[in-house]
């Protein structure tokens, strides 16, 4: 799949994944400021952002995804940071196509199974009728008893736009994402190991990493450094950027 992307500055390639419900754009303000030592690539992921929409939704076709993208603007090894979702994803590439990734960097996620948790969120975004809806603020308070959290609302109105006749949408691919869903949470599959230098960020409120995971990531990711932002939560590139930023630099310099 060809999947929609933004580029920035010049220099080594760092391709920046990100998360669920999310697109390229979160990670604006990040690629700014590293691109001036790096070319920071941000895809949007199939069924996100302005990539393609499609049924078939899993880590394998997504990590294909992204070797597509790299093979066709001629990154040779890359940096790759992924956060979340994006972080399987990085993790995947690294495992099934090492020779193409430099170093890598996982934000807030292992490779390990997860408890499915946003099913209320794809319920409340699958049962609206937008058209229904003449602008965003009323979407948000569409949603807030499904989704009490502000930011979450808010995170999520980023993926609406308008239509060619003014009307809204969702740019993201949401019956792609919910037929796929319980494959989202699975477990990368296991048997393989890749000896790269990388570095494992969680955030210190976060209950996605815990210091009881680090087994499960050095089993297959025997080179993998941990570092715990105190106070972040999943979101730990939006709750605590300076010195994110500042590890990430670090590592990857």
């Amino acid at each position: 799949m060809r999947l929609h992307f933004q580029s920035f500055g010049s220099g080594e390639p760092l391709v920046v994944l990100h998360g669920l419900f999310g697109s390229g754009d979160n990670w604006h303000g990040f690629a700014q400021r590293f691109a001036t030592r790096f070319r920071v690539i941000l895809p949007d992921a199939r069924n996100h952002g302005l990539s393609p929409h499609d049924r078939e939704m899993s880590y394998a076709v997504m990590a294909a995804d992204v070797r597509e993208l790299m093979a066709e603007q001629g990154i040779g090894p890359a940096h790759v940071l992924g956060h979340s979702m994006g972080g399987k994803t990085a993790m995947e590439l690294a495992l099934s196509v090492g020779g193409q990734v430099r170093s890598l960097v996982v934000v807030d996620m292992a490779p390990r199974a997860y408890a499915p948790h946003h099913e209320h969120i794809l319920e409340a975004l699958c049962g609206l009728e937008l058209a229904q809806y003449r602008d965003r603020r009323q979407i948000e308070e569409a949603l807030a008893q499904a989704v009490p959290d502000l930011g979450v609302r808010r995170f999520l109105l980023k993926s609406l736009a308008r239509d060619a006749s003014g009307g809204l949408q969702w740019k993201l691919g949401l019956e792609g994402i919910r037929e796929n869903y319980p494959r989202l949470n699975e477990a990368l599959a296991g048997g393989r190991a890749w000896s790269g230098s990388c570095l494992f960020v969680r955030g210190g409120s976060s209950d996605y990493v815990s210091e009881g995971d680090e087994a499960a990531i050095t089993a297959p990711f025997p080179a993998a450094r941990f570092c715990a932002i105190p106070g972040a939560g999943h979101w730990v590139h939006a709750d605590a950027p300076e010195l994110f930023e500042t590890v990430v630099s670090n590592f990857l310099t």
